[in-house]
């Protein structure tokens, strides 16, 4: 049956589609009426638009109310299976003897153009038929009863019948979507409209835009009423869920293809809603049509009623479009039902000679209009392509069928009613006023039965996916539902497989005004922009986002770092100067050979302890300097290693007392030469400083006020473990923080102190003439020492971390081996490499008028 269908499409339509008709294509169009009655006891107005006309110019007819010379007749087929959907449920109540047994139903229809005037004059035909008890002109004189009007689909259609009817409070119900505008009981107390609520469309488009992460929509309404609630709707839930409108375009109450303006901006957003009925939607669903808008994902709430198909056109602008239906349980008699429809069973409808005129291959009679034999080999309409006729019962329909329905059970009721209060005069027949229905329709939803779908659908809707390519083919597949009463997350459900987007995309279309903002960056909205146009910019330093589109980024802990794409936080490893560490292990390298040459020096003065240049520079403070220096290379290995309390408190002390002692010992090595060599007044005093070798005792006297200060400064605030997780990337720094920085910068100009003392008395004494006269070696080695720790303080404070530590290891090694070079490194040169200068005969052959004071001193010393 599909191929059958796809072939047909595509052979017979350019012939015989064509739904825009002169007036002169064939006399019959416009001779055969457009009312027509199916006889019954009792009567339903019925007030439909099946068809309308339009004109370019309105050159009106001379003779012919409301015609116009210049006119084209347009059908909607689709509109007439509301006309099949009356007589259907007509016939079933007619066929059911259990419903208004021996009372027939039947119908006057009357077609519903776009003009009030004609509305109104067709439904004050039928009113003043049923006010006189007179029948139309060129029907039975059967007498009948007229009960209640059905109307639709257009709420203005509905509005203008209403206004008449409810002056003679005629029960009026209408089938098409529901609107709040005609629940006013004060102004249409008999009106009571079939459709269910649309209370949860807004929630159920906006959670399909969610679905596929469309934050970039337009909205396309009508100018009315309607299109400003349901506006206001879909602006609070896309607001709740950060979806952004690119436009808003509302349609005007009068349509014209030269509305250009309507169209601009059109292409900024690739997804586009559009909410309305069928009649306000007309005009828009036609220029879309003929704009060939194929780039576009239409998400609406009513199937495009196209009615224009005489273009050649393979693409179809709705092909891919969504529709969002209330969930109906599919009636499959009526698809049964209206195989069975054909011009001969129902001779009474004008508009089926019509289709079968169009698209059966029939022709009329000239005589009397009616269809002839030579028609098409059983012609039906289920034949027919499902874009102009859906054999499928649509809302519409089924609204109309519950209202018959809802008529019927009602005329029921008040039938049993009147049996019982006038058995005798009621049993043939049924005579009633049109008024007295409303008691019994008042509560349609809860007292027929037939109409229980209403509490179920009104949250429930159908998501259909349009497929039109080839254009023609008109086929709507279900491919999900929304449940607006299911639990949270499990409302919307989707077979995204089976989807047929419009051909120009390839996968599942994006509409964002922005580009997302992946993990590592954040979202920075733009001034006077919506909320879903903006920039992205990096996370800060040490700040993460794992997800797309984050406004804010997260902090890492202290004890974590971000990596480099700023996506996730990691553990950061603890990290000291270690002796593992390359430049831990060179230090530590340094100071162990500095020390061992220290040793190796020490071993030499030992080895010559006899000899001139070791007698002559106090051979007792050489010793205590040597081994000080020593200690002095080995404190710098408690830097190095992973710090705890008691290797804080040694860092500092043992580097202190260390230099302050090899400090004391250069200074007194300095004072004992000035006293040997440059004061002038011989005497008691000078020779009992030289005997009891007085400047000795500077030595433990600096060492004492050293470790008061060193007290002072572990009692007041020493040493601790610190951590620093913000110098190095990555890692925690363990170090030992100062304490008392106060305590520590003392420490250092204290021992800047006895550097500048020593470096004064050696300064006095740099030009004597002894031969192995040390004083200028210690005012240079003061020097560097100077140098060194000047330096240290500034690079000290601007560097962090491991490199601090090292800094001070590296300050502590310079200046010791400074102190060992300079003043050591000659001697060992001497004893070493110039042996012939270290002898007595040498020093003699020097003697100068110091000679006497410097024997006297060598003597002592």
């Amino acid at each position: 049956m599909f191929s059958w269908i796809f072939i047909f499409l595509l052979l017979q339509i350019p012939k015989f589609v064509s739904s825009d008709l002169k007036f002169n294509v064939n006399r019959c169009y416009f001779e055969i009426t457009e009312e027509f009655h199916h006889e019954g006891d009792v009567m339903i107005g019925a007030f439909f638009p099946v068809h309308t006309f339009y004109t370019e110019k309105k050159r009106p007819h001379s003779t012919i109310p409301y015609q116009y010379l210049d006119g084209y007749i347009q059908y909607n087929f689709k509109n007439y299976q509301y006309i099949l959907a009356l007589l259907f449920a007509i016939e079933e109540i007619n066929g059911n003897p259990n419903l208004l047994p021996n009372i027939s139903l039947g119908f006057d229809f009357y077609n519903v153009r776009f003009t009030e005037k004609e509305t109104l004059m067709n439904t004050v035909i039928w009113l003043t038929a049923h006010v006189q008890r007179k029948v139309l002109p060129n029907y039975n004189c059967k007498k009948s009863n007229f009960t209640a009007a059905i109307t639709g689909t257009s709420w203005i259609t509905s509005a203008q019948i209403g206004t008449l009817l409810q002056l003679f409070k005629f029960p009026q119900i209408t089938f098409g979507p529901y609107d709040p505008f005609l629940s006013d009981r004060g102004q249409y107390p008999s009106l009571y409209q079939m459709a269910p609520k649309d209370t949860s469309l807004s929630l159920a488009i906006v959670s399909l835009m969610v679905h596929f992460r469309w934050s970039w929509v337009g909205l396309i309404l009508p100018d009315d009423h309607k299109g400003n609630k349901i506006l206001s709707d879909f602006r609070k839930e896309m607001e709740r869920k950060r979806i952004c409108t690119a436009f808003v375009k509302m349609i005007p109450a009068t349509w014209t293809s030269s509305f250009v303006k309507f169209w601009e901006n059109m292409d900024d957003t690739n997804i586009i809603i559009i909410y309305g009925d069928i009649d306000s939607l007309e005009g828009l669903m036609r220029n879309i049509g003929q704009r060939l808008l194929t780039w576009h994902v239409w998400v609406m709430n009513i199937e495009p009623h196209i009615i224009e198909y005489d273009n050649y056109f393979m693409l179809d602008s709705f092909h891919g479009s969504l529709i969002f239906k209330h969930n109906y349980r599919e009636n499959f008699e009526f698809t049964k039902f209206i195989r069975t429809v054909n011009p001969k069973k129902y001779p009474e409808d004008i508009y089926l000679p019509k289709m079968w005129y169009l698209f059966f291959m029939c022709s009329f009679s000239d005589i009397n209009c009616q269809v002839l034999d030579s028609c098409q080999t059983n012609a039906s309409l289920d034949m027919l392509p499902s874009q102009i006729f859906d054999v499928v019962m649509s809302e519409e329909s089924t609204s109309i069928y519950n209202a018959v329905y809802a008529v019927a059970h009602s005329l029921h009721e008040m039938r049993l009613q009147q049996l019982q209060t006038q058995p005798c005069e009621n049993e043939e027949g049924m005579e009633f006023f049109p008024w007295q229905l409303n008691t019994f329709l008042k509560d349609i939803e809860v007292r027929v039965n037939s109409l229980d779908w209403r509490q179920r659908i009104d949250a429930e809707y159908d998501i259909l996916n349009l497929w039109n390519l080839p254009k023609g083919l008109g086929l709507k597949v279900k491919i999900g539902n929304f449940y607006a009463n299911a639990p949270q997350g499990q409302q919307l459900s989707l077979s995204e497989q089976m989807i047929q987007w419009p051909e120009i995309f390839s996968e599942i279309p994006q509409s964002v005004c922005s580009e997302s903002c992946g993990p590592g960056f954040r979202k920075v909205t733009l001034e006077n922009k919506a909320i879903c146009c903006y920039n992205c910019t990096p996370c800060a330093d040490n700040e993460i986002s794992n997800e797309t589109d984050v406004d804010q980024c997260v902090k890492c802990p202290e004890s974590h770092y971000a990596n480099t794409e700023k996506s996730n936080c990691y553990q950061k490893s603890v990290s000291f100067l270690g002796y593992e560490d390359p430049l831990g292990m060179a230090l530590a390298s340094i100071a162990l050979c500095l020390s061992a040459l220290t040793a190796f020096v020490i071993g030499i003065f030992v080895k010559h302890k006899d000899t001139p240049i070791v007698k002559a520079n106090n051979q007792a403070l050489s010793y205590t300097l040597l081994i000080t220096l020593k200690f002095c290379f080995l404190c710098s290995l408690n830097f190095i290693g992973q710090p705890n309390t008691v290797a804080c408190i040694l860092q500092q002390t043992t580097f202190a007392v260390a230099f302050t002692m090899a400090l004391a010992t250069v200074l007194a090595k300095a004072i004992t030469v000035v006293l040997a060599f440059k004061v002038s007044f011989p005497g008691r005093m000078v020779r009992w400083l030289m005997i009891s070798r007085g400047p000795n005792y500077i030595i433990p006297i600096c060492t004492l006020i050293q470790l008061l200060l060193c007290g002072i400064w572990m009692a007041i605030s020493p040493p601790y473990i610190d951590q620093d997780a913000h110098i190095e990337h990555g890692h925690i720094i363990i170090l030992c923080n100062k304490g008392s920085a106060v305590a520590f910068h003392s420490v250092l100009g204290y021992l800047c102190f006895l550097a500048l003392g020593s470096y004064t008395m050696a300064f006095l004494s740099r030009n004597l003439p002894d031969t192995f006269n040390e004083s200028k070696f210690i005012s240079l080695s003061m020097l560097v020492f100077f140098c060194v720790w000047i330096t240290f303080l500034p690079v000290y404070h601007s560097t962090k971390g491991k490199v601090m530590v090292a800094m001070e290891v590296f300050s502590i090694l310079a200046s010791s081996t400074a102190l060992l070079a300079f003043i050591f490194g000659p001697k060992c040169y001497i004893i070493l490499l110039r042996p012939e200068k270290n002898s007595f005969h040498h020093i003699r052959e020097k003697r100068t008028t110091h000679s006497r004071r410097k024997i006297f001193f060598l003597k002592y010393s």
